[in-house]
């Protein structure tokens, strides 16, 4: 096989690092640049309904931002040759609003929920959110947790693509346990 063709088909490797006040320059960088989710700052599950009330993107950056600095977990950056490329969305399920999971069924169930996806465009189709979802698995793992819990979509939904697709956790071996509302499955994994 020769250079060229290598590249190609070898995905490329990401380093990934939790969000903190030292990386926070880098989230908002990633989230500030041309096509990435500088509108949401990956609030819309995680607004308490005051902070619902603020929807613009100078408001929702501030919310996410007050979360950094008070050290609560907010998810993972992935980074490519030391550039921001790619975040998910991993923290306890206890600071986001309802996400339509079961309710904790015992005090041993420490659930970290996983949430949201961004991937630079250019890195889309790389195997790159594969690699999300184990660097995420890991991250909560390493923090107590004891289940990871997502709520993907089918390929062709119209909406809540952000939030990853079925397969995508299939092939994490997550299982399935419901629905929540007419689009999004809520699956588990137990670590």
């Amino acid at each position: 096989m020769d250079r060229k063709q290598e590249t190609e088909t070898t995905p490329k490797r990401l380093r990934f690092h939790e969000v903190d006040s030292g990386s926070w320059p880098d989230f908002a960088r990633l989230f500030e640049e041309r096509g990435g989710p500088k509108n949401c700052w990956c609030m819309v599950w995680r607004a308490t309904p005051e902070e619902a009330k603020q929807r613009s993107g100078a408001d929702r950056r501030a919310q996410i931002q007050v979360r950094v600095n008070e050290s609560i977990p907010i998810g993972l950056l992935g980074y490519l040759d030391d550039e921001p490329v790619a975040w998910c969305s991993i923290a306890p399920r206890e600071t986001y609003r309802d996400l339509g999971g079961p309710p904790v069924a015992t005090d041993q169930e420490r659930i970290w929920s996983l949430v949201c996806f961004f991937i630079k465009r250019q890195l889309r189709g790389e195997g790159v959110s594969r690699q999300l979802i184990e660097a995420a698995i890991a991250h909560a793992k390493k923090h107590g947790a004891n289940i990871i819990e997502a709520y993907p979509v089918d390929r062709d939904s119209p909406s809540y693509r952000f939030m990853g697709f079925l397969d995508m956790f299939d092939a994490a071996g997550f299982e399935q346990i419901g629905r929540a509302g007419q689009r999004r499955h809520i699956m588990r994994l137990t670590v």
